[in-house]
């Protein structure tokens, strides 16, 4: 994999993560910048999930006003691209558990990134298992409660929303 891409649906970029194999491969922002900017005016108006472009594989799909991107070789399996792409999209939407939309990803950026992290390593697809992400970006496999000092305010909410919960079904 060379690529995972978020852009929205102006073409700007939310989120990107490039492994070059090459010191020439996207060697800096502006040559980033430059390629989204292709590859958005090539796939924004299409209904196709996949797409040669510029010596490169790309699936992509688009959800609310965003567009995921993963990007590989040419001669890369279609289906490992596809599958990495299902998996991002389908832990994103697990972790959030509302509609994926730019503003959605902006307020939860740490699950995204670190769904990303878990995804792929330099280049390497780890885990195609979205519940195994899920598991790990949201600690709930840990075999300790995380301590309510150390959670982001989004897992502090969700511990509150869940003890809240528990209560009042005790309740009655």
């Amino acid at each position: 994999i060379r690529a995972v891409i978020i852009l929205d649906n102006a073409g700007n970029r939310f989120v990107a993560k490039y492994f070059p194999q090459s010191k020439d491969e996207f060697e800096n922002r502006k040559a980033q910048e430059t390629f989204e900017k292709k590859l958005f005016d090539k796939t924004h108006k299409q209904t196709a999930e996949i797409v040669m472009f510029d010596g490169y594989l790309v699936v992509y799909t688009s959800c609310a006003d965003v567009i995921f991107y993963v990007v590989g070789p040419q001669n890369e399996n279609e289906l490992l691209l596809l599958s990495a792409l299902n998996t991002f999209r389908d832990t994103i939407d697990t972790l959030l558990k509302t509609q994926v939309d730019k503003r959605t990803l902006l307020e939860n950026l740490d699950y995204v990134l670190l769904t990303l992290d878990e995804l792929v390593d330099g280049g390497i697809l780890l885990e195609t298992d979205p519940e195994v992400i899920t598991s790990r970006v949201s600690l709930k496999g840990a075999d300790a409660e995380i301590p309510l000092a150390e959670q982001t305010l989004t897992q502090a909410l969700q511990t509150a929303k869940e003890q809240f919960a528990k209560s009042f079904l005790n309740a009655y």
